[in-house]
């Protein structure tokens, strides 16, 4: 104990050491779907004890999937609601928690709680009045009607709320002596101020609306409005579960969203809200 004590790099490489080992066994689920996507038909993936490397990897396995279920357009469709449906999700919970955070007027707390305390409500409760209203609007086998249940959150709020109380009052006020009305104050002061929390919930609702599953399909009967995850969803049923193929069609679904996740990572970081302010 004493040498490890006193030997600084030792213990910087027993922590790379376990950290490592924790990452691969969190890697291992997305390891185990990428090889069995690449083995080929000849290949026992069900063998014991199990082979991580395919033995004869092909690409084949994603060209069947491509070529026998419209993905293009599953791409496309996942695609499109889940852009817009970032989009006004941080339009709307920007509006909704800036002035919860920096107006005064009576009931605001209340209302914070109100909102708030619906985040222990399970989706299962509200899904059949959701439903029932989805049906009244006619959205039903449409994009909006996709979109509907996600346009706003209490967690954006409350993630929001949260990030406009850290910005200096000092930016605030100085804007206001420049004549910067309220809308313009929230837009080009505020919105900027808090670009991480607003690039953490973009990847939250992101990943939620790429990867939904139940409430697409409860809304949309027309296969050509599939999003992937209802595409992937098929794939057991077209190729008589065939895992390769089900394998293959997840990682096409998946890939987007990490690389999403890798090119706004570097965005999540503290950003200096209170520079412009001279003591």
């Amino acid at each position: 104990m004493k040498f490890i004590k006193h030997n600084p790099k030792l213990n910087i490489l027993l922590i790379y050491i376990v950290l490592g080992a924790i990452a691969l066994l969190t890697l291992f689920p997305l390891l185990w779907l990428i090889s069995t996507a690449l083995k080929s038909p000849t290949e026992n993936i069900l063998q014991s004890p199990p082979q991580l490397l395919p033995s004869q990897p092909t690409l084949g396995n994603f060209v069947s999937v491509w070529q026998s279920l419209p993905f293009a357009q599953y791409l496309y469709n996942s695609t499109l609601v889940s852009v817009l449906t970032v989009g006004l999700n941080l339009l709307f919970c920007a509006l909704a928690a800036y002035p919860l955070a920096r107006l005064s007027f009576p009931g605001r707390d209340w209302i914070f709680v109100a909102i708030v305390s619906t985040i222990m409500i399970p989706f299962q409760i509200v899904m059949i009045p959701l439903y029932i209203l989805t049906v009244q609007l006619g959205l039903v086998n449409t994009y909006w009607g996709m979109m509907f249940p996600s346009l706003a959150s209490a967690f954006g709020i409350f993630l929001l709320r949260q990030a406009f109380i850290g910005v200096p009052k000092e930016i605030e006020e100085a804007a206001r002596m420049d004549g910067s009305s309220e809308l313009g104050l929230w837009w080009h002061i505020m919105l900027p101020a808090i670009r991480p929390a607003l690039v953490t919930l973009a990847i939250f609702v992101f990943i939620g609306s790429w990867s939904d599953f139940l409430w697409p399909l409860i809304v949309i009967q027309d296969e050509k409005l599939y999003t992937l995850p209802l595409g992937v969803a098929k794939l057991a049923g077209t190729f008589s579960l065939d895992w390769r193929l089900v394998a293959a069609g997840s990682i096409i679904s998946i890939a987007p969203v990490l690389i999403l996740f890798l090119f706004l990572q570097r965005y999540i970081v503290p950003t200096e809200t209170g520079s412009g302010v001279k003591g």
